[in-house]
């Protein structure tokens, strides 16, 4: 079966999750969030929820384990809080939780980074994977890094991830 046979009965509408974090922005301000929103409506999608989180694991494990039980998304964009600063903590609190890691996701990230700024793409830590029944993308928080992540990664594979999560 070729790839394109394969990708038939991937979902047109997925359910999805926004989680920003940033310790300076608001909902108002948040750029790279906003887009998300906006850019999956674009694509059909349906958004539950767009949150604002501290850069504290504490505060995004157990809001994050607390949206996927109130929602049960079929995605969560997650952006901010993966760079090497100690402050950035999303991977350290995201990570623990997969049942599984998506690992081409962060080195597909990292090869169209470094097409596009060069050597500073080893400072982003991008990672995916799946919690429980839904697939969680973790990204750099700048608006240029998530719509690369989103453009040329997420959106293409989304609806044939999420039918191999839910329905095998």
């Amino acid at each position: 079966m070729g790839v394109e046979e394969h990708k038939k009965g991937a979902l047109k509408r997925v359910r999805l999750g926004i989680v920003t974090l940033s310790t300076t922005r608001g909902p108002a301000e948040d750029e790279s969030g906003n887009w998300m929103a906006a850019a999956s409506r674009e694509k059909g999608h349906e958004i539950l929820f767009h949150r604002v989180l501290p850069d504290d694991a504490a505060v995004i494990r157990e809001t994050l384990l607390s949206l996927l039980d109130e929602h049960d998304p079929d995605a969560v964009l997650m952006n901010g809080g993966t760079g090497a600063d100690p402050a950035d903590v999303t991977i350290e609190a995201v990570h623990p939780l997969f049942r599984k890691e998506l690992t081409a996701f962060g080195a597909l990230f990292a090869q169209l980074s470094y097409a596009d700024i060069g050597a500073a793409a080893l400072i982003s830590r991008a990672s995916a994977g799946i919690i429980g029944r839904t697939a969680v993308f973790c990204m750099p928080g700048s608006i240029k890094a998530c719509r690369l992540a989103c453009d040329r990664l997420v959106f293409p594979e989304l609806g044939h991830l999420v039918k191999h999560i839910r329905t095998g």
